[in-house]
This record gives structure tokens, sequence and C-alpha cells, in this order.
């Protein structure tokens, strides 16, 4: 067993296919299924159940997988280690985040990063706090940006804040609340209202809020992207709660002050395991002290 059939089998447990895995990997589809039979008949098991439709993991796949891609991530850990020891940041970097951060210009960190790291990958996705915090615990993200209600500490990740700030109206300039100064939660209580999905943390500050000032309003939109709110903001078919500095950034859309609004915290977090070097460079750019807390 090598690591090259193990980098075989995962991309075709990936792209569920013999002939993309090959292209992926760049060889010819005949090298390849041989690497993987050669692989099968080592462990007396068979990976994949192939048909001349499609290609899927048996049981003993499914149990192969997790082990193969630890060794594989070993092993790139292993190079990004002996080259750090030499002066050289290698390897991989992937980093989350929520589409709504604005404590830091990531762009701008990421193009610093590559400029002073250029041997490093970088791979960066998008998602929900909670999904975000999930893969930073189970390896697949090094760090990631949360934007979550003040009480939320994610759990199994170490993680610090990076600011804090209270949410606005987000309105069409048709909107009555258009012309006001500011507004109050009672004041917006019988507004419809365009939000993410119930009981994310991204919901969750503005229906906190509205639940300690003992008020209910109405969410007839639920989104999983900031771009379709807005989108139906502008189409007057509801409100937006959302962070100032973010919102400020839409275009044709307008910001009400809301002065008992909710207050959304962003956090920064990485895994507790002892960072990569390209991590630990990474974490250091934002300013953040990796070493493991005192007991």
């Amino acid at each position: 067993m090598d690591l090259q059939q193990m980098r075989y089998v995962l991309a075709v447990a990936e792209t569920s296919s013999f002939t993309r895995a090959a292209g992926r990997c760049h060889v010819v589809q005949s090298a390849l299924s041989h690497q993987v039979a050669r692989l099968e008949k080592e462990l007396g098991a068979r990976l994949f159940e192939r048909t001349s439709r499609r290609v899927r993991l048996t049981a003993a796949g499914e149990a192969f997988l997790p082990a193969a891609r630890q060794a594989l991530e070993a092993a790139e850990r292993a190079r990004a280690e002996v080259a750090a020891a030499t002066g050289e940041i290698r390897g991989e970097l992937t980093v989350g985040s929520i589409p709504t951060v604005t404590a830091v210009d990531l762009p701008a960190v990421l193009r610093d990063y590559r400029r002073r790291y250029p041997q490093v990958r970088i791979s960066l996705r998008t998602g929900s706090s909670e999904r975000l915090v999930e893969h930073v615990r189970d390896g697949r993200l090094d760090a990631a940006f949360l934007g979550v209600p003040p009480g939320f500490r994610p759990r199994g990740v170490r993680d610090r804040e990076l600011a804090h700030g209270r949410h606005v109206a987000v309105v069409d300039p048709g909107h009555p609340l258009a012309e006001e100064h500011d507004v109050d939660l009672r004041q917006l209580v019988d507004e419809v209202f365009v939000d993410f999905a119930a009981g994310s943390a991204a919901r969750a500050q503005s229906d906190e809020a509205f639940a300690a000032a003992g008020l209910r309003r109405e969410v007839a939109f639920e989104v999983s992207g900031v771009e379709l709110m807005a989108r139906m903001v502008r189409h007057g078919l509801g409100i937006a709660l959302l962070p100032a500095t973010f919102a400020a950034e839409l275009h044709g859309l307008l910001s009400v002050p809301v002065t008992d609004g909710p207050v959304r915290v962003e956090r920064l977090i990485w895994s507790r395991i002892t960072p990569s070097p390209a991590a630990s460079a990474f974490l250091a750019l934002l300013g953040t002290d990796t070493s493991p807390p005192e007991a």
C-alpha cells in the first residue's frame, strides 16, 4: 500500500468515476484502475462497486476512506513541517468564513498571505457559522470567521473575539422607514422580514432581540444567502436586519439604525490541535497567539 494508491481511491470516491479520477490525477485510466485493483487485492476486499452507470464505495471502501485521508494529510503535514524547519512555509491553508464577515478585510488578508508565502495552496469556503465550527473541529478547515450572538461560544475549538456591533434595518429606498433617522424594534414588529433559516446563528441574534423585547415578528422569507436577501428587499418583499458595516456595502438599499437592535459578535476560530506551519503563519498574520492555553 502506498500514498499514491490512496490518492487514487480518494479521487474515485470524490468523483464517482474512474475516468474523472484519472483526469484529476493526470494519469491514464488504465494505470489508475490497475493501482486500485492492486490495493483491493492487498486488502482482500473490494473498495468500489462498479457498473456501467455508476461507481460507488462499498462498506469496505467507506471504512477505508477516513484512514486514507488521515494518512495523506499526515504525509502532507510531515513535508510542511520539514520545510518549515528549513525556513520555508508550504503546504495547504483552508479558511472558512461567513459571507458577511467585516471584522477583517479577508481578500486583503489572503492577498498579503499569498505574497508572503507563495508556496502555500490557499482555499476559501463560505458557509454558516454552525457548519464552519464543525469543519474546523473535524480538521476540514484550519480556521474560520463566524458571526454569532453574544452568548455563543463554539465548542471543541479555540477562538477569540474580533468585533461586535449592532444590526441595522435594511430597506429599499421607497419604503416608509427609509425616511426615519432611527427606529426601535417595536416600530419594526409589524414589518415583513427576509432572514436566514430559523435556528441558525445568523438568525439567532435577531430572534433573541425580539424575544427579549417581548415581541414577535413575521419572517415570511427564509434564505440561505445575503445576495438573495438583498434582491428580495430591493423588490419590496420585506426588510432585513444585517450588520451595519456589511449593510453599508449593499448597492441600492438604505440602512436605518435600530436603537435596541440585535448585536452580532464576529469570532475567529481555529483547531485545538497544534496548527500546521501554514495555518500558524495565517493566524500570526491576524495577530493571534496559537500557543496552548495555560492549564
